[in-house]
């Protein structure tokens, strides 16, 4: 360290005799600089790709080396739209970012409007990557009303419906559609006629408008321009021959899809692309080297400071011994780094795979055993159903428990894999209190009637009937205390308390406490008890369970920004309580009930189609739809799904995901590209977040997991099935 500061001191010093020379090289007055960025954007107009390179290359320089950020903003969108236009994409975002850099430095809005709609059109239109594109469109419009440029927000709402569009989201890009229509008498130019008449024409498409669809793809065609737009031409014939394939006119199909091939042929030769290689290559190699031009001028001008002095000179070589110590110094440090780091690197990637392979482990146990598990407590039920005297039967309720202590430990270590990856998001769900406690106490009855237990519950009588929060999280919360509550007291009570602990504006906040009179914890064991994996008492008997239940619940608790006290004495019970806030707002939660109500004693008889491989699955499922009088229909994969969707209609459609052939999400694909809008319910044993995504993109509607509660399966049915009809 002391030699560095030694060094920096006496660069210091050099510095102050060499200043002025450093910044008299390579200058250049701005309105000359802006002269050759001109000079550089009309050989790029003009598709002069070699000089707007060079030229743009040199206005760099100089604007660099004036520290004009505006003019290297304008230099670097200059190069980018070369890249962009020899097909160079990955290299123009390069530039475009740059001039999105140096253009932030500068209250320029218009500069900045334009890099973010060619980064839009870049992404959207030939990378594909349609979100992070329209994010840059919707960045640039912002621009352009900062500086109420009315004409820019036009254009830039082409190119969002445009970008919508090509994936097929209509709804979401018709907004801006609908802004162009209104607004193209004052915005609107001959640069965006064809573009708009062809996006009229895949809406009317969409909304199966043969006639105004056709009307539109026509007039976009008939509208010949320059070559500016021949490239919006070659796109208008390639929709308009899309949607003749689609009404099956395959002559006309086929002509307007070479009419596309020629024109694209035209713009994308072979000898526009090889234009500019060499201006290209050294602008690369002059973006790379523009420091080292800096150093090596620097050194320059302090070579002819030095020569007009003695002392100089001979601090000159006394900094560069030390300069050259450093060095050295420096490359044996980084080595020992390089060593250091490459461990560090190998450990990180280890951990990294490590917890990939722990997700992936857990994600397949999961699966594999709700599969059994949804057929075991499926055909359990069936039992109970059909043969009411095995009611009483002991076996049955033990396998029934069995069955469900199962599904618990699956879910308990989703559940906390869930949490350590930050993947559980609270949801705001309207719930009464009491009904939520009254079903954890009759869920957990066959547990305390195992150990001769009593469970009382008392609520604060002024705690309002409706609640907003996550209720699901908080029956999870009170279920693992108190079926822990149960397991650890014999002939005893276990107490469910709720008050209301304050309320602020319309914040209710619940103070919980669950009390036993069981055996106790040991103060010793009390400060562990909520690590995963960790159980006390084991010693004497064997207490069921995986240890997770107390950490799941701290977790959770964590997520409400509460936390959990604890009391206990051995032989005299043991109490938990905390504290958790629930909004209270009378007119919420009527929106919120009458957004999920569903009227399920509908008299009509609705046509199912389940698709699933395995058997006993099949048989239950089916058991269970035919239960409420609906028609149902089984096969065993996706292709015989296929098949039977050509000569049966169904109401909607309960999709397995997991199959041999072709698995759910494919089948999927395959019936909405038939243009079959049957809603379709994914009924599978993965868990909901892993497929969600995959699952919205492949046009299933809704996912329900296995096992599930029957009463939660006809009310997404009824719901889907009703939305289908309102909007048909």
């Amino acid at each position: 360290m002391p030699q560095i500061r030694i060094f920096l001191s006496l660069f210091l010093f050099l510095n102050c005799f060499d200043n002025s020379a450093i910044a008299q090289s390579d200058s250049m007055p701005e309105d000359k600089i802006a002269k050759l960025v001109k000079q550089a954007w009309n050989d790029y107009k003009d598709s002069n790709f070699e000089k707007s390179l060079i030229t743009s290359r040199i206005a760099l320089n100089y604007a660099t080396a004036s520290k004009n950020d505006y003019l290297i903003a304008k230099s670097y969108k200059i190069i980018a739209g070369n890249y962009s236009e020899l097909s160079e994409f990955d290299k123009a975002i390069f530039f475009y970012n740059k001039g999105v850099y140096y253009a932030n430095k500068t209250q320029n809005d218009s500069i900045k409007y334009s890099l973010h709609n060619n980064l839009g059109n870049i992404y959207c239109f030939e990378k594909k990557q349609f979100n992070k594109g329209i994010n840059y469109y919707k960045k640039s419009i912002a621009y352009s009303l900062k500086i109420n440029d009315m004409s820019q927000v036009y254009f830039t709402n082409v190119n969002i419906a445009w970008a919508y569009f090509d994936i097929g989201k209509f709804k979401e890009g018709y907004p801006y559609l609908k802004f162009v229509g209104n607004n193209v008498e004052k915005y609107g130019d001959e640069s965006t006629e064809i573009i708009v008449n062809m996006l009229n024409g895949m809406y009317s498409d969409y909304l199966n408008d043969n006639e105004s669809a056709n009307a539109f793809f026509l007039k976009a065609i008939k509208t010949r321009k320059n070559n500016e737009e021949k490239s919006d031409l070659s796109y208008a014939h390639l929709e308009y021959s899309k949607f003749l394939i689609k009404i099956k006119n395959y002559k006309e199909a086929y002509e307007n899809l070479a009419a596309y091939n020629k024109i694209t042929a035209e713009l994308y030769n072979e000898e526009k692309l090889k234009k500019a290689s060499i201006a290209g290559f050294n602008l690369e190699l002059d973006e790379y080297k523009r420091q080292i031009d800096k150093i090596e001028n620097e050194k320059d001008s302090q070579y002819q400071s030095l020569k007009k002095s003695r002392i100089i000179v001979i601090l000159f070589v006394l900094i560069s011994l030390i300069l050259l110590f450093l060095i050295i110094t420096l490359v044996k440090n980084i080595r020992f780094k390089k060593k250091h780091n490459l461990e560090l690197l190998k450990a990180k990637e280890i951990a990294e795979e490590a917890s990939l392979l722990k997700t992936q482990f857990i994600s397949t146990i999961s699966h594999e055993l709700r599969t059994p598990l949804y057929g075991v407590v499926g055909i359990t039920n069936m039992l109970l159903e059909e043969h009411k005297e095995l009611s009483r039967s002991q076996h049955l309720s033990s396998l029934k428990f069995s069955a469900r202590y199962l599904l618990s430990l699956v879910n308990d270590i989703l559940q906390i894999n869930k949490i350590e990856e930050n993947k559980v998001v609270l949801e705001n769900l309207t719930f009464n209190i009491s009904d939520e406690i009254t079903m954890i106490k009759n869920s957990l009855s066959f547990l305390s009637q195992k150990n001769n237990n009593k469970i009382t519950v008392s609520i604060d009588p002024h705690i309002p009937e409706y609640l907003i929060g996550d209720k699901l999280r908080l029956a999870q919360i009170l279920m693992n205390l108190v079926s822990n509550a149960l397991k650890f007291t014999k002939d005893g009570e276990v107490e469910i308390i709720v008050q209301l602990n304050r309320i602020e504006e319309k914040i209710y906040f619940l103070d919980f406490l669950i009390r036993d009179n069981g055996v106790g914890i040991a103060i010793v064991d009390q400060g562990k008890i909520f690590e995963k994996f960790v159980q006390v008492g084991r010693k004497d008997e064997d207490y069921q369970g995986t240890g997770l239940g107390l950490s799941i619940v701290k977790r959770l608790l964590g997520l409400f920004g509460s936390t959990i006290s604890l009391k206990s004495d051995i032989g005299e019970g043991t109490s938990f309580s905390f504290i958790i806030p629930f909004e209270h707002d009378p007119e919420k939660t009527k929106n919120i009930i009458a957004e999920i109500e569903v009227d399920l004693t509908s008299s009509d008889v609705y046509k199912i189609l389940i698709v699933e491989d395995n058997l006993i699955n099949q048989l239950v499922t089916k058991k269970i739809i035919e239960k409420n009088n609906y028609i149902c229909k089984v096969v065993d994969d996706g292709f015989a799904a296929l098949e039977i969707l050509e000569k049966e209609n169904f109401d909607l459609i309960l999709m397995d995901i997991n199959m041999p052939l072709m698995n759910g999400f494919e089948t999927t694909k395959r019936i909405r590209l038939k243009d079959i809008k049957t809603p379709i319910v994914a009924l599978t044993a993965f868990d909901k977040d892993e497929i969600t995504d995959e699952a919205i993109s492949s046009g299933i509607n809704d996912i329900i997991i296995k096992p599930f509660e029957p009463v939660k399966l006809f009310k997404i049915i009824s719901y889907l099935i009703h939305e289908a009809k309102n909007v048909g």
